[in-house]
């Protein structure tokens, strides 16, 4: 896929992963949507891809556990930059690890949302206009999780083996209509998504999100014939 002038929208935009997805893309001549919660961090982040090379960049503020919210903004980005032709579906967050019991049920609710139901309400918004598009991808961040399960992480690896299969079905059913889709499924990565949840890691330990950043701008500037729809990255 050609990257200049493609319009590319990134949940979990503002910082972490998402934030230097937009600014890779940015550099490569794309139109830049960034979807998030904190107003002020998806202004920067929208300045920053401009600076970078970006044409157009715009921040919209959106909490993906609240439909309406998620139905609100898909309306006003279609109305500000037209159909989209890539969609990343990065936002993603963590609770803190241990027994099922241990975990609140409020948290398990918005893991749920935000790392799995969310991002199939927005997929589903946004579908018909990615199938109006010549070329048009969906990539997934997914996270190793939606792979392997691993002791203490019964909720987050819930969402994440949904995701997996949420992407999994979606190549299948978007094989006829031209759109791509891709899973990318990643080990730990800095970017302090476990101090959020009070979690102590060692972040030394993990791969750097302006590397993994590299790695969504490689998949998604193949040509169709090589499309890599399934990429797992380990340390």
């Amino acid at each position: 896929m050609q990257l200049t002038g493609k319009t590319a929208l990134v949940t979990g935009g503002s910082d972490g992963i998402g934030r230097h997805i937009c600014l890779k893309l940015a550099a490569q001549g794309a139109r830049i949507a960034a979807l998030g919660r904190n107003k002020d961090r998806l202004d920067a982040v929208a300045a920053e891809a401009l600076q970078a090379g970006a044409p157009a960049a715009q921040g919209f503020v959106c909490d993906l556990t609240h439909k309406a919210q998620i139905d609100t903004a898909a309306t006003a980005i279609l109305d500000d930059f037209g159909p989209i032709d890539i969609l990343i579906n990065n936002a993603g967050i963590w609770h803190k690890a241990g027994p099922l019991d241990s975990i609140d049920p409020a948290m398990i609710e918005a893991t749920l949302a935000t790392n799995l139901s969310g991002a199939i309400h927005l997929t589903r918004a946004l579908l018909p206009g990615l199938r109006s598009r010549k070329e048009a991808a969906i990539l997934n961040v997914v996270s190793k999780s939606g792979v392997l399960a691993q002791a203490g992480q019964s909720v987050y690896t819930a969402s994440k083996y949904g995701m997996r299969g949420f992407t999994d079905v979606l190549k299948d059913d978007e094989a006829e209509s031209g759109v791509r889709v891709a899973g990318l499924y990643q080990s730990g990565t800095n970017t302090g998504m476990f101090d959020k949840a009070g979690e102590d890691v060692p972040n030394h330990i993990f791969t750097e999100p302006d590397d993994l950043a590299d790695v969504v701008v490689f998949m998604l500037s193949r040509p169709a014939k090589l499309w890599m729809h399934d990429v797992r990255i380990e340390l």
